[in-house]
């Protein structure tokens, strides 16, 4: 499972916030470089038409890396794609849900990530039709699935504490009730076994630059189940979303089936960067890697809580019910992070007091969970987040 030789890493640095940016593939900077000399040099314009034409195939790109994308969630082949930003594809996926509902509640829970409840409160202002969000305790998200609820808006893995969802349960008991299903899968695309297709999701987005390690600003991508992709209304609809974008046509027709979904021009450096690191992910096991991924956030969890007593765990215990990840709580968190990233193991922080810490076994091992469980031992023995330099704020936490 282990393929640390694929990644770059700082000597010195454990590195447990993949579940926030991936590290680089060390293959990425060529694929780049190979890019932008062969493809946007030699090509310049060329490069969007497909290989036949002596092009690089830029256009049919979005396509090509959902497919392989779409292994890793269980979606079929031809209903993911790629492009534009998680935010995007969330306002995509939640308007589209809606337009196929009279029904104006919007289900979410106070685990999802802000900025999906964010999206959700912007659309309801500019469809202006009445529409309200329910935000619930993530716990109460079942019975609180009624008549009332048209859209089911979830992030499978809590950002902040790791706790993870009942995709296939909760997706069915929606379907019951009449409510479709938009799930988020930052957190869980290249972190856990994902299988949209057997549990049944209506849609699915999820970013890129996460556990699959596409880099800074990587494009997202959309799932739309099939029965839906010939009549999902895409909310924003884009110059390349149309049946024929070079038909320059005076109104917008919905290309065929999640090909509606893409809007604006690939951002094709970046995707490069994406197949690079998807040329590793392609290679992976996935039920071997959440195996993997078990031993480690087990062992992290009993060497933390056997050393540092003012740790309180925040991740659900049992792994079955948590992502790869696991979150400890202390009302000075921010600092102790701090202290840890200076000793060399990164974690994050979350507010309130989260302090979070990413495991992704292709570059993670043992050791690494052993020397990491010594550092934050030593942070918190000697109280060295007293320091008032761990306490100065940074843009990003």
């Amino acid at each position: 499972m282990l393929r640390r030789g694929s990644f770059s890493l700082p000597e010195g640095v454990i590195y447990l916030d993949g579940n926030s940016l991936g590290p680089l593939p060390i293959h990425t900077p060529e694929r780049v470089a190979r890019m932008l000399r062969e493809e946007w040099g030699a090509m310049l314009i060329g490069g969007w038409n497909g290989v036949t034409r002596n092009g690089a195939g830029w256009m049919e790109q979005p396509m090509k890396l959902g497919d392989r994308i779409g292994r890793l969630i269980g979606a079929e082949p031809g209903h993911v794609t790629v492009g534009d930003t998680l935010s995007i594809k969330v306002f995509q996926a939640l308007a589209s849900a809606l337009a196929m509902t009279d029904r104006k509640v919007i289900l979410s829970d106070s685990g999802n990530f802000p900025s999906d409840l964010y999206i959700a409160e912007g659309l309801m202002g500019t469809l202006g039709q009445g529409h309200s969000l329910r935000v619930v305790e993530p716990e109460a998200v079942a019975d609180e699935i009624d008549g009332e609820v048209g859209v089911l808006l979830l992030t499978e893995v809590d950002y902040r504490t790791g706790r993870l969802h009942d995709m296939a349960g909760l997706t069915a008991r929606a379907h019951q009730a009449g409510v479709l299903c938009v799930w988020d899968l930052a957190h869980s695309a290249g972190a856990l076994p994902v299988d949209v297709r057997r549990a049944g999701a209506d849609f699915a987005v999820g970013c890129t630059y996460k556990y699959l390690n596409g880099g800074p600003g990587a494009p997202a991508f959309i799932y739309v189940a099939p029965r839906h992709a010939g009549s999902a209304r895409p909310a924003l609809s884009g110059w390349l979303g149309h049946d024929a974008p070079f038909a320059f046509e005076r109104s917008y027709r919905p290309g065929d089936g999640v090909a509606r979904m893409r809007v604006g021009t690939p951002p094709v450096i970046q995707m490069a960067a994406l197949e690079a690191s998807m040329d590793i992910w392609d290679t992976v096991d996935l039920q071997e890697l959440r195996l993997a991924s078990i031993r480690l956030t087990e062992r992290f969890i009993a060497g933390v809580e056997a050393t540092c007593p003012d740790l309180e765990l925040a991740s659900p215990r049992h792994p079955a019910a948590r992502g790869s990840q696991v979150s400890f709580q202390h009302p000075e968190g921010y600092a102790a992070i701090q202290a840890c990233i200076a000793q060399g193991v990164i974690g994050d922080f979350r507010a309130p007091d989260i302090m979070r810490f990413g495991f992704t076994p292709l570059y993670i091992d043992e050791d690494d969970v052993d020397a990491a469980v010594a550092v934050i031992a030593r942070v918190m023995g000697e109280r060295l987040w007293e320091d008032p330099r761990y306490r100065e704020r940074g843009a990003v936490t």
